[in-house]
């Protein structure tokens, strides 16, 4: 779908998520039965004509977990897409075709969404730059619900440039504001890997090299961020997020039984089977998590985090060890989502050659200030901060 032929965005390539309204096509979600019966759309999604104005061609729709409800990358039944960044492994989901379509350089820019993680960990996995904006700043009409007290639009490049522009676009105006202080929590990165948490002090370090001076960020270190609560925030998160995707999507599942896979089934029928008094429970658990990251995410203060636990996956791993992966993942990326909080992923040093991603998390309406952030970081010269 050609775009207007002139703009900031002229000439750029995007694969769009299976999610979007795209005029003259269905939405498909990842599920041959839902496509069968997905009516064509008349317009296009918000964010599809935004890009189309500023002069982007639509490429291609491309792949999504089933309903979009995984972090994994794969589909019961398309399969799983491509990864050239790391040949064998899974791209990470659930905007998994927009991260392998810019991974594999048949699209420039990817728009997917993001949900619990589902921008952050494929452009980690897939070595690119990626974005979940603050929570409600970019209209999601034309978009297929997962959760929507979380789901954002989200987007790809695999220079932070190009990531920037694209957010000129997308975003509200807003001025981009000076970072003072680079938080680093002990027991947010106690949920990583060594040897990913050994990448991420590389990276930490190099980024606040790049942005030294004389008032350049420091950065402050603090044994506890969330004080021994996650273990009860993320269930609740889990609980809440499964009961909204149940909400939206469980009529069309009951009339269609056996038509998800198994892991993705298992998810909504934890909103299919909670109970309202655990769900009032859950939402207040996340009201008290929202109060401490607030408070914790001062202006100035960007908190710094690995943008999953460990590198992708091999494709085919047994499923409890990918569950097992999937939750510790969850763990990072839940913090964010729980708070509504925009996070860039950059590109860090490669943990036994394999990607891995650099996540900052501002305060709620900085999406600018991170995008200048990510504009400043180069890995190494391996990833290009310009388009």
């Amino acid at each position: 779908m050609r775009g207007s032929g002139s703009g900031p965005l002229a000439g750029i390539r995007v694969a769009v998520k299976d999610l979007y309204a795209v005029a003259g096509q269905r939405i498909g979600a990842g599920n041959p039965d839902w496509l069968a019966e997905a009516p064509v759309q008349e317009r296009n999604a918000w964010a599809v004509q935004a890009l189309l104005d500023a002069g982007a061609d639509i490429t291609g729709i491309a792949q999504t977990d089933e309903l979009a409800f995984s972090l994994n990358g794969t589909n019961k039944h398309y399969g799983t897409p491509p990864n050239p960044a790391a040949p064998g492994r899974i791209t990470g989901g659930s905007s998994n075709g927009p991260a392998s379509a810019v991974a594999l350089g048949a699209a420039d820019l990817g728009l997917g969404t993001d949900t619990a993680g589902s921008v952050r960990v494929p452009a980690s996995h897939c070595r690119l730059f990626g974005l979940r904006p603050t929570h409600g700043v970019v209209s999601t009409e034309g978009l297929q619900p997962l959760a929507s007290s979380f789901d954002t639009v989200g987007w790809f490049a695999r220079d932070a440039g190009l990531l920037r522009r694209a957010g000129d676009v997308l975003l509200p105006p807003a001025e981009v504001e000076p970072v003072r202080t680079f938080l680093i929590a002990e027991d947010v990165l106690e949920l990583a890997e060594p040897a990913t948490r050994a990448s991420f002090e590389e990276a930490a370090r190099t980024l606040a090299e790049r942005r030294a001076g004389t008032d350049g960020p420091q950065i402050r270190r603090v044994e506890s961020l969330l004080g021994g609560r996650l273990e009860t925030w993320f269930p609740a998160f889990r609980a809440v997020q499964a009961a909204q995707a149940w909400k939206a999507h469980g009529a069309w599942i009951e009339a269609h039984p056996g038509s998800l896979g198994e892991g993705v089934m298992a998810r909504f029928a934890l909103g299919r089977d909670l109970d309202p008094r655990d769900r009032e429970t859950s939402e207040a658990l996340l009201d008290e998590a929202r109060g401490v990251l607030y408070a914790a995410l001062e202006p100035g203060t960007v908190l710094l985090l690995p943008a999953a636990t460990a590198p992708a996956p091999l494709v085919g791993l047994e499923r409890a060890a990918m569950e097992k992966y999937r939750f510790t993942t969850l763990r990072l990326t839940s913090l964010s989502s729980i708070a509504g909080l925009p996070a860039v992923v950059m590109p860090m040093a490669p943990v036994d050659a394999l990607p891995i991603g650099l996540c900052a998390v501002g305060p709620r309406g900085t999406d600018r200030t991170l995008l200048d952030l990510a504009a400043s970081f180069v890995d190494g010269g391996a990833a290009s901060p310009e388009a």
